[in-house]
Order: C-alpha cells, then sequence, then structure tokens
C-alpha cells in the first residue's frame, strides 16, 4: 500500500455546499442591494458594462454573470518580487506570508511601553526590524509619519520604507492626493517595472456595501498603470455587518466580488488580490476587536478565495495588546497557527496594539518567533523508510539508547526548535541568573536587534534620489 510521504496538518471550516450557499447569498446580496460607488471614474467603468445596471443615488446592481466572468477573468496567481527584482514567493500558491505594519499614530518603546507619536525614524528602523527578522517575507506601510505635515508625510514614509528593507511592500497611502506621487516615487527609486512588483498598494472600501472615490480612484490608477493590488474590508459585526458570522461573511464576500468586478472592467486580467479584516464592536467600551469568530471568518474568507482561484489576504492577529503581554501574545498565535493550517494568502499587518493605532516592535520580534513556531508545526513530519528509523531500533534493542544512532548523529542540530527568546534553563540556571522574566529578555533582544539592524547598501543612495525628487514634486 502506498503511504503519504509527509503527514502534513490542515485546517478546514466549509464544505463544498456551505461554499457554494455562501457564494450564492453573495450574489444575491449584489443583484438585489448592489454597491454605492461614489466615484464617478468608476462609475463609467460599470456604465454600459453587460449585467451592471445602475440605480439610483450611484448604486450599481450587478448581475451573477458579471461576476462569474470577473472571477475567471482574474490571475489565480500572483509572483512577488523583491526590490532587487527577485521572484520571492507566489500568492495564490503555498503557505501564509506575514508581513510587519500597519499605518500607526503612536510608536511603542521596547524598554518600558511609552507611547509617543510615529516618526520618520520610526519608519526607517521598524522597515530594517521587519527586513532582518526571517519569518517576515514582507513590510507593510508601518505608521503614519507624524513629524511632517500630511503634504509630505506619505512622500517620506514610502521613501524610508524603499531604502531601508529589500523586501516587497504593502503600500498605504494616508493622503488620497498624494497616491500618484507616491507611485512616482518608488519607480523612480526602484525602477519598477509591471511585470515584476516589489510593492502592492493596498485599499479598503467603506462597510456595508460602499465604494469611496479615494479607494475607487486609487485602485483605477494602479490597474491602469499595471500593478497587482489588495482589496480588502473591515468590519464591525453588529456595527457594520451583520452579527451572525454567517451574515458578516456573506456581505463581505459581496464586497469583495464587487472590487473584483471593478478592477477586471477597468482592466482584464488585472491582478487582485481579496480578503477581509472580520472584527467584532463592543458597544460598551466602544471598542473593536478580534473575536475567536473573527478568526474562523477569515478562514472562511480564505476557502472562499481558495474555491474562486483567487489569492488571498487576511488578518494578522494584532491590535489589542497594551505591549508585548500575554493578551497580544495568545492572539498572535491564534491567528498565525489558524492562517497557516487553513488557506489564508497573506497575514500582512503584524505588530499593532492598543486598538492598532500603536507600533509595538517587541511584539514584532516576539511574533516572528511564533511565526516561526507555527511554520515548524505547519510543515508536519517525514513518513518515509528512513524517518521511521527500524535499523536504529533494532540496534537500540530494549533498554537501549539513540544517542548515537545513525538517525540522531544526522538530525540532532535541527530536529526541535531553537529558541531566540526562552532559553532552556533549569531552575537553578533561572535562579543563578537572577530570575529573569521572559519580557524583559524579549525587551533586550527588540533593542539589541534595533541597533543591529543595519539598511541595505544602497540606502544613502537612495535617500539622496528620493529626496531629491520629493523637493521637484512639492516645489
Amino acid at each position: 500500500m502506498e503511504t503519504a510521504p509527509r503527514a502534513v496538518p490542515s485546517l478546514t471550516l466549509l464544505n463544498e455546499e456551505q461554499i457554494q450557499l455562501v457564494h450564492l447569498r453573495s450574489l444575491e446580496i449584489l443583484r438585489r442591494v448592489g454597491v454605492r460607488v461614489d466615484s464617478p471614474q468608476a462609475l463609467d467603468v460599470f456604465r454600459g458594462a453587460p449585467g451592471a445596471r445602475l440605480d439610483q443615488d450611484r448604486r450599481v446592481l450587478l448581475d451573477p454573470e458579471l461576476i462569474e466572468w470577473a472571477i475567471e477573468t482574474a490571475p489565480a496567481v500572483i509572483e512577488v518580487f523583491d526590490r532587487m527584482q527577485n521572484p520571492v514567493f507566489r500568492l495564490g500558491e503555498g503557505r501564509t506570508r506575514f508581513g510587519v505594519g500597519v499605518t500607526n499614530l503612536y510608536y511603542q518603546e521596547p524598554l518600558d511601553d511609552r507611547v509617543r507619536p510615529f516618526t520618520r525614524q520610526d519608519m526607517a528602523l521598524g522597515s530594517r526590524l521587519g527586513g532582518a527578522l526571517a519569518g517576515f517575507d514582507l513590510v507593510s506601510t508601518i505608521g503614519i509619519l507624524q513629524d511632517y505635515p500630511p503634504e509630505s508625510a506619505d512622500h517620506y514614509a514610502a521613501l524610508e520604507m524603499v531604502a531601508n528593507t529589500t523586501k516587497p511592500l504593502i503600500l498605504l497611502v494616508s493622503n488620497e492626493g498624494l497616491f500618484s506621487d507616491v507611485l512616482d516615487l518608488l519607480e523612480n527609486l526602484t525602477g519598477e517595472r509591471q511585470q515584476d512588483p516589489c510593492f502592492i498598494p493596498y485599499f479598503n472600501p467603506i462597510t456595508p456595501l460602499v465604494i469611496n472615490p479615494g479607494t475607487a480612484d486609487k485602485m483605477l490608477e494602479t490597474v491602469r498603470r499595471g500593478y497587482p493590488l489588495i482589496f480588502s474590508n473591515y468590519s464591525m459585526a453588529g456595527m457594520t455587518t451583520p452579527i451572525t458570522p454567517a451574515g458578516a461573511l456573506a456581505l463581505m464576500n459581496a464586497e469583495l466580488l464587487a472590487g473584483l468586478a471593478l478592477a477586471q472592467l477597468a482592466r482584464p486580467g488585472a491582478g487582485v488580490i481579496l480578503g477581509s479584516l472580520p472584527a467584532y464592536f463592543d458597544m460598551r467600551t466602544m471598542q473593536d476587536f478580534y473575536d475567536p469568530k473573527s478568526f474562523l471568518i477569515n478562514l472562511a474568507c480564505a476557502e472562499m478565495m481558495a474555491h474562486y482561484g483567487l489569492p488571498h489576504a487576511g488578518t494578522s492577529g494584532s491590535g489589542l495588546g497594551w505591549g508585548p503581554d500575554l493578551g497580544a501574545a495568545g492572539l498572535q498565535w491564534f491567528n498565525h497557527l489558524a492562517s497557516l493550517l487553513g488557506k489564508s494568502g497573506l497575514a500582512p499587518f503584524v505588530g499593532g496594539n492598543l486598538g492598532s493605532k500603536v507600533f509595538c516592535p517587541a511584539l514584532v520580534v516576539y511574533a516572528d518567533e511564533v511565526i516561526g513556531q507555527v511554520l515548524r508545526f505547519w510543515e508536519g513530519f517525514e513518513l518515509d523508510v528512513e524517518a521511521f528509523g527500524l535499523e536504529d531500533i533494532v540496534q537500540a534493542g530494549p533498554g537501549g539508547s539513540f544517542l548515537d544512532s545513525e538517525l540522531t548523529m544526522k538530525h540532532f542540530k535541527r530536529a526541535c526548535f531553537e529558541s531566540r527568546l526562552s532559553p532552556r534553563w533549569s531552575l537553578e540556571r533561572w535562579q543563578q541568573r537572577g530570575e529573569p522574566q521572559m519580557v524583559q529578555l524579549l525587551r533586550e533582544r527588540t533593542v539589541q536587534l534595533l541597533e543591529e539592524a543595519v539598511p541595505p547598501e544602497d540606502h544613502r543612495e537612495l535617500l539622496d534620489k528620493g529626496e531629491a525628487f520629493i523637493r521637484t514634486v512639492r516645489i
């Protein structure tokens, strides 16, 4: 009997019948309710398109045939490149990819959790940190610069990202009027080619069922330039979506399909990555947050995208911690393990705390440790002839030892996970070391990494070139 060479864990939520049910409910929402499109440009794209009907109040009703066409037309896989134009991963294939970010207003000092406004220097160091940690595949726009005026903050934020890491970037631009300029800047600095994207713009509609001008217009410009994009919605159950997971899933899925249709009508074959950030809303504290059901909805959304054959971007498990604390740590484990065992494509926004307003580098370092461990779990284990070690068992015999067996000698250096944060100390050694707390070791490790992280070799060249470009744009 043929056996599998590797045992690999997996997590599945929806069966085929349930996937079809969610899909049909989403199509019904688009056919009966539609989406409100507040962008004249986007309305022009929909106007006259087969299967799109303009109703009152800028509402666009979308027929199932149009949605099915958009799904068939969009690419199933998007290859992502680093700044040196090397291919690094393919979204739509393989495992979940993780990113540092996103758009935080404040910075949390790693040694004492003090919170202060996010600065340009924080963007530089955060980008270097994300570039240095092996668990992260990309860097998202980490924060909004508070030491620069809104007329130039996005320029310098993008400049510091591209100058301080060669990893792919997910780009969020806060000032909608600067979006074109920021794309021009990055193209000027990277020699960006449409077929080798090292940055991917990210956009959100307004839930429920509104495609706002800023989102639509930036999407259309991205599509016209030939770049892939992320279209992702953020929901608060009971406030912006139905409070039930099924209702939230169907509504958000409908929004994603509407965004996909807009992109495909504007440019058939445009690369679109779809996904949701399904949160809950506490009416007592007026706080949005991730609930365990959020991660279930994220899994379901990823399975819907896999069914459609479309790349996915989902939750990152960040937001509720007060520092590198137990609350934040639990969400990192929950999200990253569930994402890897499911079908999630991207978890791009790791490192936010205190309602996702504060960038916490210590949490990023902890998340890198979590990602390393969950990747090891996700890999499973071999079941081939050598892995069973039958001859070693025969040689050892009852009561024997495997310390010097051939299999042990071959694998002992990589047989278990080696933590950089939690050394395996005995009680006696821990007491001899002064009984340190784990969080203190994490803080010290974070400071060390921030101090040691070096920028790419072309860092100064890119900064000079970028600052000169920004001066010409602002004249």
